[in-house]
């Protein structure tokens, strides 16, 4: 079964599950999953759509203005998929909804006084990505792993975290990919601030970048550190520590585990390397897809892993943190964004090996 079909078939059964006449979808990310990987905003920050998407068991409608249903024909064909367009002028306000949706059941994928709220679902059921949302997934790491690598190497003293940030969206972009999370820290803010956006600090000897890239609606997780000069010992301890600790994690995502089985091996891990309160100073990551985390690991977290989905894990001890997506197969995890070139620490866990990335040193 091909992609949007296969999606199709799934929303009618989760309408049906809840005895629901259709599905109302308005998020940018529901909207890019059910369309196999189409924009529907204009302002990249929104979450709420320049469209929406109306799936009723025997048609569908696809709902916006004239100045969007352009671009969605021309550059999307999104019309090749089944969709009607139900288009409203620009400044006639409310869309043409009431005359499709009158005496209807409806879920949608968000709080609605009029419709159930099935945004959680959803959140699960895009998770479950398909080989083709595999392979596009597996483009997109390669570019936020390029992109990571350019800007990394590009950087230097005296830079601040903003011309930082500036190298890493320059090169994301450049690759086609939106830097929708783009935190950047140097030397003492890594150790002070856990989601560091970007300021006017001057780099002196180490940095953070940490890059969340969206294509397709899709969205990759990676971070990597430079130090300019010798590690010193402390914070090669603290290196060492977290990447034991993050083997652990991807270790134990497979197929069947539940994510606070996980989680409970990630804070056995801290305890281990010498470090067991700092699992709390920040979350460990999750299940990745259409947005940076799906779901986070939490202890009362009781979904299970299936084959085919992504995560990224993320644990830090202060000054140091170890993030990678990883795509989960029924024979083992693959590390989407490993750098060829990059230098890294080979961690043993129960009998594998993993090779997890060192902070790059340059002497």
């Amino acid at each position: 079964m091909k992609e949007f079909e296969l999606k199709l078939s799934r929303i009618q059964d989760l309408l049906n599950q809840h005895s629901l006449d259709g599905l109302l979808i308005q998020q940018v990310d529901n909207f890019a999953w059910a369309t196999c990987g189409v924009a529907s905003y204009v302002n990249t920050a929104a979450s709420i759509g320049a469209a929406s998407l109306l799936i009723l068991p025997a048609s569908r409608y696809l709902v916006t203005d004239n100045i969007e249903s352009a671009r969605l024909k021309q550059d999307e064909n999104l019309h090749e998929q089944g969709w009607e367009f139900r288009t409203a002028p620009w400044f006639a306000g409310n869309p043409p909804l009431p005359e499709i949706t009158s005496g209807l059941k409806l879920g949608t994928d968000g709080p609605s006084p009029a419709a159930k709220d099935l945004s959680s679902a959803l959140s699960r059921m895009r998770s479950e990505l398909t080989p083709e949302e595999d392979a596009r997934f597996r483009k997109l790491a390669h570019s936020c792993a390029e992109a990571m690598d350019a800007a990394i190497r590009a950087v230097r003293p005296g830079v601040t975290e903003d011309e930082i940030a500036g190298l890493l969206a320059r090169e994301a972009l450049c690759r086609g990919v939106q830097p929708i999370v783009n935190l950047i820290a140097v030397d003492e803010r890594i150790f002070n601030i856990r989601h560091p956006l970007p300021t006017r600090n001057h780099l002196k000897s180490y940095a953070m970048l940490v890059l969340c890239g969206r294509m397709w609606g899709l969205i990759c997780s990676i971070t990597r550190f430079v130090h300019f000069g010798r590690l010193p010992d402390d914070l090669r301890r603290k290196q060492d520590a977290v990447v034991q600790v993050d083997a652990q994690f991807i270790a134990a995502t497979r197929p069947g585990r539940r994510l606070n089985d996980i989680l409970a091996k990630g804070i056995e891990a801290y305890r281990a390397v010498g470090f067991a309160d700092e699992w709390q100073l920040h979350h460990q990551g999750g299940l990745a897809g259409y947005a940076p985390r799906e779901i986070f690991a939490t202890p009362t977290s009781m979904e299970e892993v299936i084959s085919g989905q992504v995560y990224a894990w993320n644990p830090s001890i202060s000054g140091v943190k170890s993030e990678d997506s990883i795509l989960v197969g029924e024979k083992g995890n693959e590390i989407l964004t490993a750098i060829p070139s990059w230098p890294t620490l080979k961690v043993n866990v129960e009998g594998s090996t993993f090779e997890r990335p060192a902070i790059l040193e340059i002497l």
